[in-house]
């Protein structure tokens, strides 16, 4: 069977090419009953468009960069392996590539933002990370580079929805809440939290999350909060001290953090039939080892991102506009302790 073209479509339905190219380009531009007609011969037939043509249509490189984040652990590292996974199949299914870089700090990013701009041609950039004063949004902005982020700006004084780029970003206040009602409905009062230091976003809206739930049954624990940095040995070192301080449950603010509590934990009570150690992130050795933890739809987050930074780059402002800031729920993931969890078994 011959290999269906634009030409061939067009004169089987008995439309134009700029028809064909305008359902598959800019599908507002055509009516409903002709656009319907028009997607189901493409789907029937097969047709792919041409991607040298539509590079050349739109003097676009399809190519979107995205930096590799240092990786703490290799437990949380197997989130940004996920959604590194998730971005690029939802990049592919819109004909885009991406474009890979590392770098040690923002600073340095936002000069292989230059390099990459002037030697690749790149069409924009996905960020991760965001954080309060980020200077790779401020500088992109500025440049007028399309981009999109994992992450909402972080701001003490400005609302980010309505911020000027588009962002994709995870609820994890609303997960460290629901954990913390969920250790408070079991009869557990002495809630402690293990978090990262004051400033990262993410991890400060994590613990008010914490901080929420608290509040709303008449609870008050700020003596329960450690801040530490990220790390299996850190969180084993702070859970330690907050069972010394009387607490019989932690939230933490990630996996790590979450298992080296978990190791302390089961050095100092029975195994319990209910969890009282709550992580973040829903990592695979979370669930190999039965710590409950909150879970982030990781490939929905990917998919919107593609979605509203390809539209950005589409040219189309208003037709058919995804939502430009999205805000998605975790989802809590519950279960009970493997019993070799501790005794060693974490380190």
């Amino acid at each position: 069977m011959a290999k269906a073209t634009l030409v061939s479509l067009a004169e089987s339905l008995g439309v134009s090419r700029q028809t064909i190219s305008n359902v598959i380009n800019a599908p507002h531009r055509v009516k409903p009953e002709t656009r319907l007609r028009v997607e189901h011969a493409i789907a029937e037939s097969g047709y792919r468009p041409s991607a040298a043509a539509r590079q050349l249509r739109t003097r676009r490189s399809m190519n979107l960069g995205i930096r590799l984040m240092p990786v703490v652990d290799g437990i949380n590292g197997s989130i940004l392996d996920r959604f590194l996974h998730a971005l690029t199949e939802a990049a592919q299914e819109d004909s885009y590539r991406l474009t890979l870089f590392s770098a040690a700090t923002d600073d340095d990013e936002v000069r292989q933002y230059e390099e990459l701009l002037n030697v690749s041609d790149l069409d924009g950039f996905v960020l991760t990370g965001t954080h309060h004063g980020d200077q790779r949004t401020a500088w992109l902005l500025e440049n007028e580079i399309p981009f999109a982020s994992f992450g909402r700006p972080w701001s003490d004084t400005e609302d980010p929805f309505s911020s000027l780029h588009p962002w994709v970003d995870v609820d994890g206040g609303a997960g460290t809440q629901q954990a913390t009602g969920l250790l408070l409905d079991q009869g557990h009062t002495a809630i402690g939290f293990i978090g990262w230091p004051a400033g990262s976003g993410a991890g400060d809206d994590r613990r008010d999350g914490w901080r929420r739930a608290l509040q709303a049954a008449g609870v008050f624990a700020d003596q329960l909060d450690v801040a530490v940095n990220d790390g299996v040995p850190a969180g084993a070192r702070a859970a330690e001290s907050l069972i010394a301080a009387g607490a019989t449950a932690v939230v933490c603010a990630s996996d790590s953090l979450a298992l080296g509590a978990l190791s302390a934990f089961r050095s100092q009570h029975r195994a319990p039939a209910t969890p009282n150690v709550i992580g973040f992130d829903d990592t695979p050795v979370a669930a190999a080892v039965g710590l409950s933890s909150i879970a982030q739809p990781i490939e929905e987050a990917a998919r919107d991102i593609i979605r509203v930074l390809t539209h950005t780059l589409s040219g189309d402002a208003d037709a058919g506009r995804p939502d430009k800031h999205l805000l998605l729920p975790p989802t809590l993931a519950q279960r009970v302790p493997h019993p070799l969890a501790g005794n060693g078994w974490l380190g």
